[in-house]
C-alpha cells in the first residue's frame, strides 16, 4: 500500500510537467509573443531550478514537513497554471508561469525525499517507485489525443458506432491556428493534476523537517564546486551543459516540426509520438547497468550523446519519411539513460559522501538550469531567423544541435579520463 502511494505520487508529479511542456513551444508564438518574451517564459522553469538548487530545497527540507510542503506547493502551482487557460497577455502569462515553476520545481526533489524516507530498502524499491514518474509523463501525452481534435470531422457516436467513431477521432487532429488555440486545454489538464496531487499529498507518510548537516549546508556547495578543479570533472560538467542544450532543442522544435506538411503528424498525435522516448527510457534503464559494465563510463556517455546527433540528422535529411521520423524518437529515451542517468550514477560512484548530494545538484544545475536557459534563449530566435513565407528551414536548424552533439562526444572522448580505480577525488 505504501509503495503504491509513493508510485502514484511520482506519477502525478511528472504527469503535471509532461502535460504542458511539449506543446508550449508552439503555443507561445500563436499568442503573438516576441522571441525574447517566449524565452523569458520558457526560462521560468530553469530559473526556478537554479533557485531550488541553492535555496528552495534546503529551506523546505529544514522548515517544513515534506508532505505539507508538497501539498501547499501544488495547490499554489496548480491554480497558477490552471489560470493560463484564460491568459493571453505576456506579463500575466510570465508571472503565472514563474509562480507555477517556483513552487513546482522544489517538489521534484522533495518527493524524492519522501520516497527515500519511507522506504526500508531504497536500492531495491526506489527504481520501481521512480518509474511511476516516467509512466506519468507518458500518460500525460495522451489527453491531447482527444483534446486537440477537429470534432466537426467526427461523426456522432450513435450514427457511426464506436469503432468508426474512435477511428475518426484518431484521424481528425486539429491543424494550424485551431491547433494552437486548443493547446490551452493542456494547462487545464496540468492544473487539475496538480490540485489532485495537492490533496493526495496529505495522505502521504509524515516526513518531518531535516536538521542542517554537513551534507546539506552551504559549505557542501563550496566543496562540490572545488571538485571542478579535477580536469575529468570539469570536462564532464561542460559536456553536460552542451548535452542539456541539445536535449532542450528537441523540446523547443520537435512539436512544430512534426506537424509540418512534410512530416504530416496530426496535431493530436504530437505528444504521443514524443512520448515514445519515455517508453524507450524505461526499457533502456533496465539494461543500463549491463552496458556500463561492458562499455564503461566514457563509451556509454558518448553513445548517449551521439544518439542526439543521429536523431537530429534523421530529422534534417529524411522529413518525408514519416515512419522514420516517428520511430527515431526512440533515441530520445536512450540518450537520456545513456548520458544523464549515467552522469548521476557516475557522480554517486566517484564523489565523496560528504558532498555527494551537492555534487548531484552541481550537475543538475547544468541539466535543468544553465543548459536549458541557454537553449530557451537561443531556440526561439533561431527558428524565427530560419522561417520565411515558404516555411521553416528545419534542415539547417537541426544540423546545429546535431553538430554540437558530435563535438561534445569528441571532446568527452579526448579529455574525459576518470580514475581507473574509481577512487574518490579529494
Amino acid at each position: 500500500m505504501l509503495r503504491m502511494k509513493l508510485f502514484l505520487m511520482m506519477f502525478l508529479q511528472f504527469f503535471i510537467w509532461g502535460a504542458w511542456l511539449p506543446l508550449i513551444f508552439g503555443y507561445l508564438p500563436s499568442l503573438g509573443f516576441s522571441d525574447f518574451e517566449q524565452s523569458l517564459i520558457l526560462n521560468a522553469f530553469p530559473a526556478a531550478s537554479i533557485l531550488a538548487m541553492f535555496f528552495s530545497n534546503q529551506f523546505a527540507d529544514r522548515h517544513f514537513a515534506a508532505e505539507k510542503f508538497v501539498a501547499l506547493s501544488h495547490l499554489i502551482g496548480g491554480v497558477s497554471i490552471l489560470l493560463l487557460f484564460w491568459v493571453t497577455d505576456f506579463k500575466l502569462f510570465f508571472v503565472l508561469m514563474l509562480v507555477h515553476c517556483v513552487f513546482y520545481v522544489p517538489t521534484i526533489s522533495i518527493t524524492n525525499s519522501i520516497a527515500f524516507a519511507s522506504m526500508k530498502d531504497a536500492q531495491q524499491e526506489f527504481g520501481i517507485v521512480r518509474m511511476g514518474g516516467t509512466i506519468g509523463w507518458i500518460a500525460a501525452a495522451w489527453p491531447p489525443l482527444f483534446i486537440l481534435v477537429d470534432w466537426e470531422k467526427v461523426p456522432l457516436l450513435a450514427d457511426a458506432g464506436f469503432v468508426n467513431w474512435f477511428d475518426a477521432v484518431l484521424k481528425s487532429g486539429l491543424t494550424g491556428k485551431a491547433l494552437q488555440d486548443a493547446t490551452k486545454w493542456t494547462y487545464v489538464v496540468a492544473g487539475l493534476a496538480s490540485l489532485v496531487l495537492a490533496a493526495f499529498s496529505l495522505m502521504l507518510p509524515h516526513t518531518p523537517p531535516r536538521p542542517a548537516t554537513d551534507e546539506n549546508d552551504g559549505q557542501a556547495w563550496i566543496k562540490a564546486m572545488r571538485l571542478l578543479a579535477h580536469p575529468f570533472v570539469l570536462v564532464l560538467w561542460i559536456v553536460t551543459c552542451l548535452d542539456s542544450f541539445v536535449h532542450n532543442c528537441y523540446f523547443n522544435w520537435t512539436g512544430r516540426f512534426l506537424t509540418t506538411d512534410a512530416v504530416g503528424v496530426p496535431g493530436n498525435w504530437v505528444t504521443p509520438v514524443m512520448s515514445i522516448g519515455q517508453v524507450a527510457e524505461i526499457l533502456t534503464m533496465g539494461i543500463l547497468g549491463l552496458f556500463l559494465k561492458r562499455l564503461g563510463w566514457r563509451t556509454t556517455m558518448i553513445i548517449g550523446i551521439l544518439g542526439h546527433a543521429a536523431r537530429f540528422a534523421v530529422f534534417a535529411f529524411f522529413p518525408d519519411y514519416r515512419w522514420l521520423i516517428v520511430t527515431v524518437n526512440v533515441l530520445h529515451g536512450i540518450c537520456y539513460a545513456f548520458f544523464f542517468a549515467t552522469v548521476y550514477i557516475f557522480v554517486d560512484d566517484h564523489f565523496p559522501k560528504d558532498v555527494r548530494s551537492s555534487a548531484q545538484g552541481l550537475f543538475n544545475l547544468m541539466i535543468l538550469g544553465i543548459g536549458a536557459l541557454i537553449a530557451n534563449f537561443a531556440c526561439p530566435p533561431m527558428i524565427s531567423a530560419l522561417t520565411t513565407d515558404r516555411g521553416t528551414d528545419f534542415r539547417t536548424l537541426f544540423l546545429v544541435p546535431s553538430g554540437i552533439a558530435v563535438l561534445a562526444a569528441v571532446f568527452l572522448g579526448l579529455f574525459f579520463w576518470p580514475p581507473k580505480n574509481a577512487s574518490k577525488p579529494a
